[in-house]
């Protein structure tokens, strides 16, 4: 009966029960007094966890007697479960509901984990001995002590605890492992301190691929691509090739990319594909993401072909849109096209910001021709250019000596009202001036005031001199006193 070894689980003193330094309950278990848990407690187990918390631990088992309420298995989880604050406490409401009958392996479990949580690791051996004569441990037991010395920063002490587990009648499998190494890095440690646990029990205990998974997410998150490379290695030949295991192909992918070793990724994912093992669109979403912030357009292309040949993914619009920026921020139009091009085939569609990256990568990359024939496909689209790429095709047309197709580009602006037109009506105004269109530049200029668009200063400045200039001083004189009853109003 339990009553034979409860005794072993002495009573913790008030002033041992939250030493200096201890871990408190950890955010997943709630206080009974939380609205969300009361609502549902059951009013029996309410009523015990008031005791417990209220009573003066000297007085619990006395006032939980007086209560009438009989300690049953199914109130005493979540009367453990809500009072970690209350160690003391709970270790003698736990003696006095152990009276009667036996506890269950959870209420052990949960007995444990409150106990080291509380840093009360002598208390919480105790109760692992008497467990186990109960037979009541399990690998969740070993679990919880992991991750109450991990969070107490003893991690040495936490691999001791996995060195004696076979004593307790508890296997160190895979599970156990991995519960060791998840504990080290959940609790504060580092993936140097996980990798050290795992070189030292990997000889004794057995591993799966959820272990390389928890030791590369680990690399990951320091960005140690080094260590990230020895253990994916080690994971190959353990554990194999194995498509389940795709977790720790992300991580070890992910390490190689945001450590600036994309050429290794890319060699990695070409075998991966002769493996059948290449990873989904998260991955590539993430990768890609990478890329872009470095501006790796090289891989970033490389990559695109793999997920979209290789793998058969089909990319997102935001994916499109981010390698097209890319693409076009380095001037490679081309490919940029290319992408567009696809796009539609894979049920995919462009949205403005697709169309102006282009037609701004068009501009400034002065090819004349294909941004003519782009802006009439962005018409057509009805996926206009935007008030700045409208001032820039104007620039570039007149820098190109094409006044026509500068004058087109305003004409689309006004047609499409694509406001604001100040930029781009002052751009015309200042490129026929420069071509010494003088008598175009009043004609539209005329029409710039009718709409109320604003003329600026410097505009003016730069007309009056090619006015001079072409000798047709009275023309801009007109010109310039309306201008300035224009801006009077």
């Amino acid at each position: 009966m339990a009553t034979a070894e409860l005794p072993r689980l002495a009573p913790i003193p008030p002033s041992a029960a939250a030493p200096p330094g201890a871990a408190q309950a950890p955010p997943r278990f709630p206080s009974h007094r939380d609205p969300g848990v009361s609502a549902t407690l059951d009013p029996r187990a309410f009523a015990l966890c008031e005791i417990v918390a209220t009573a003066p631990v000297a007085e619990v088992e006395a006032t939980l007697e007086r209560s009438g309420i009989p300690p049953l298995p199914e109130l005493v989880d979540p009367v453990i479960r809500l009072s970690y604050s209350r160690a003391a406490a709970v270790v003698r409401f736990f003696r006095w509901s152990g009276l009667s009958r036996r506890h269950r392996p959870s209420a052990w479990t949960l007995m444990i984990d409150l106990l080291g949580r509380n840093a009360l690791f002598d208390a919480m051996w105790d109760a692992v001995r008497s467990a186990r004569e109960e037979g009541a441990l399990s690998p969740a037991t070993f679990s919880s002590a992991f991750s109450s010395y991990c969070a107490a920063g003893r991690f040495r002490d936490a691999a001791m605890t996995f060195d004696v587990m076979d004593r307790y009648g508890v296997s160190k499998d895979a599970f156990a492992v991995n519960s060791l190494l998840a504990a080290v890095l959940r609790e504060g440690g580092t993936a140097s301190d996980a990798g050290d646990m795992f070189d030292r029990v990997k000889s004794s205990a057995a591993v799966d691929g959820d272990t390389f998974a928890i030791l590369l997410e680990g690399w990951e998150r320091e960005g140690n691509a080094a260590r990230a490379k020895t253990t994916f290695g080690e994971m190959v030949i353990r554990v194999g090739w194995d498509a389940k295991n795709m977790s720790a192909f992300d991580a070890f992918l992910n390490t190689l990319v945001g450590a600036g070793e994309a050429d290794e990724a890319v060699k990695f994912l070409r075998v991966m594909q002769s493996k059948g093992c290449l990873p989904g669109l998260k991955f590539f979403t993430n990768a890609l993401g990478n890329l872009v912030k470095q501006g790796d357009a090289k891989h970033a292309l490389e990559f695109w072909q793999i997920m979209v040949e290789g793998a058969g993914l089909v990319p997102n619009l935001a994916m499109y849109n981010a390698v097209i920026t890319l693409l076009c921020s380095q001037g490679d139009a081309d490919n940029a096209l290319r992408l567009l091009d696809e796009m539609p085939f894979n049920g995919v569609f462009p949205d403005s910001h697709t169309y102006n990256t282009i037609f701004d990568c068009l501009l400034r990359t002065k090819k004349v021709h294909e941004a003519d024939r782009f802006l009439v496909e962005m018409r057509k689209n009805e996926f206009p250019p935007t008030p700045s790429n409208c001032a820039a095709a104007v620039w570039m047309f007149f820098d190109r000596y094409d006044p026509e197709a500068a004058a087109e580009v305003w004409r689309c602006a006004v047609e499409d009202r694509i406001w604001p037109l100040d930029e781009c009506a002052n751009q015309l105004l200042v490129g026929l001036r420069e071509l010494g269109r003088v008598s175009d530049a009043r004609r539209y200029a005329e029409e710039i005031l009718d709409m109320g668009i604003a003329i600026t200063e410097e505009t003016m400045a730069k007309l009056k001199s090619g006015f001079e200039k072409a000798r047709k001083e009275d023309v801009y004189e007109r010109l310039e006193r309306r201008w300035k009853k224009g801006k009077r109003h």
